[in-house]
């Protein structure tokens, strides 16, 4: 698989990690500010990001969440339905992972792999998707009329773009587990997945319940955007704030013992 030389696969205009960085440790303490309002107001919030394979869907909910407290951040990546979840109300599997008060949860695909990876590879029927298209705004309007913060995002990514990650992917062996069969079929279905979001996004943009729509061929600018895009739609977030206060030590610092024969394992060279 070779990498695209010219177009938007091109990395000469992408944001160096020194200035992407700065930037986000800027916005991330923002984001610290969003978690304490939720947990002082009991507010809850769902991100749902989604797009096409190797979009960077990851890497965005990692820039989110890296410095939030895990008890009351998470993120859901459900695998391809069981034979029971198949019985089920397709939205059933979703609804036990929705947040109680004052949590975040991030959706790495959501709901959405019914109009997407589902309908363009086959696995639900048209009268499915089409019954899908038609319960999302319903069950999304549920959603909000209780309370919930929900933000859907969409990261767009050139063919061009996807085939130089695509490339990384097998190159990497760090990166290998992200390939699978599945998308080897969908990478010469670029046009058809097109067609699928299109249907999708005018079937399901709402006022309430709206898509935004994020570029993600320089991945660092992307997240970034949505990064702020989301703060700066979160209502008025500021709240008092504790401080704790560390005295010193009335005593010199300890050395941890073993009363056991057990010991730490040397440290490595």
């Amino acid at each position: 698989m070779k990498k695209p030389k010219n177009g938007k696969g091109d990395k000469s205009d992408k944001l160096g990690k020194d200035a992407y960085y700065e930037q986000l440790a800027a916005l991330q303490l923002e984001l610290n500010d969003v978690a304490r309002w939720l947990q002082h107001t009991g507010k809850r919030l769902v991100v749902v990001i989604e797009g096409r394979d190797t979009a960077g869907k990851g890497g965005v909910i990692s820039a989110l969440s890296d410095t939030l407290n895990p008890r009351q951040c998470r993120t859901v990546a459900l695998a391809k339905p069981g034979e029971r979840e198949k019985t089920q109300w397709y939205f059933q599997r979703y609804v036990p992972h929705l947040p109680a008060a004052g949590e975040i949860v991030f959706f790495d695909r959501s709901w959405y792999n019914r109009a997407g990876v589902e309908r363009v590879m086959g696995f639900c029927t048209e009268a499915e998707t089409e019954a899908f298209l038609q319960q999302a705004p319903v069950f999304e309007r549920m959603l909000v009329d209780d309370g919930i913060l929900l933000f859907k995002y969409w990261l767009t990514v050139d063919q061009a773009q996807q085939e130089e990650r695509f490339a990384e992917r097998v190159a990497d062996p760090l990166k290998r587990w992200k390939l699978s069969p599945i998308d080897v079929q969908a990478r010469a279905k670029y046009a058809e997945y097109g067609k699928a979001r299109d249907a999708m996004l005018k079937a399901t943009h709402h006022k309430k319940t709206p898509w935004v729509l994020v570029d993600f061929n320089d991945q660092r600018r992307g997240r970034l955007t949505l990064i702020r895009h989301l703060l700066d739609h979160i209502p008025e977030r500021e709240v008092p704030q504790t401080v704790v206060k560390f005295p010193p030590l009335d005593h010199k610092p300890l050395r941890e013992k073993f009363g056991t024969p057990l010991k730490p394992i040397a440290a490595a060279d």
